[in-house]
């Protein structure tokens, strides 16, 4: 039986590559608001990626960090990093490791001044592409009772509601902030917190959608060879 493109679009491999991906957008974002302000010290640690603007005025000013103490340097390196990010996310998302490289490059891009929200979201995003490669041997028998059941059901929910809270997040916050000049800087911390609990719930209801789609198509398959052999 053919899988439904929907379902075959729903993965724990696709989540993580939107997710990585927006994570490089938004610490993009904040690189360029480092490099207007130009070859400069940043105030201390924590400084406004963006200091003009209606990204400035509606959204706090964008936060960020940086142990570069040069603000055009901080930005290119933040812009550099994000490229890196977007691509590992685009094209190397299936090597077996690449989960953790997405970490390490998300806390990179947090490191050099690639905000907050991006840097947090690119780290969820590698736990979810090590997800996609979790072993059924040792999550298996994990997922086989009731609770296991609940968590794969709600699989196609928290993927679609997580996948959405992240474009929200990063594209949301420059679409209504910068576009529409509206100041709602809290709404996208709320965005912020439904992301950290949504992120590992849905890794968790992605690997057990996973194991137990798997093993019901198996044991389907025995099911059907043995009619045949009667």
């Amino acid at each position: 039986m053919a899988v439904p493109r929907d379902v075959r679009f729903m993965s724990l491999s696709n989540l993580a590559a939107v997710c990585g991906t927006l994570a490089g957008v938004g610490g993009f974002a904040h690189g360029v608001g480092e490099i207007l302000q130009g070859s400069q010290s940043p105030d201390a640690l924590v400084f406004d990626s963006w200091a003009e603007g209606r990204i400035a005025e509606n959204l706090g000013g964008e936060p960020a960090m940086t142990l570069v103490p040069n603000l055009l340097i901080a930005g290119i390196l933040t812009i550099g990093v994000s490229l890196a990010l977007i691509a590992w996310s685009i094209c190397l998302l299936e090597r077996r490791h690449a989960g953790g490289v997405l970490v390490l490059l998300s806390l990179l891009l947090l490191l050099v001044g690639g905000g907050f929200g991006p840097p947090l979201l690119g780290m969820f995003a590698g736990l979810v592409a090590g997800g996609a490669h979790a072993s059924r041997r040792t999550w298996g028998r994990r997922f086989a009772d009731g609770a296991g059941r609940v968590l794969a059901a709600s699989w196609p929910g928290l993927f679609w509601l997580t996948a959405l809270n992240a474009v929200f997040l990063v594209v949301g916050s420059l679409v209504v902030g910068a576009a529409l000049d509206l100041a709602v800087p809290d709404l996208f911390v709320y965005s912020l917190f439904l992301m950290v609990v949504t992120m590992p719930l849905a890794t968790l209801a992605g690997i057990a959608s996973r194991i137990r789609t798997r093993t019901g198509h198996e044991a389907g398959a025995v099911a059907a060879s043995a009619v045949q052999q009667r």
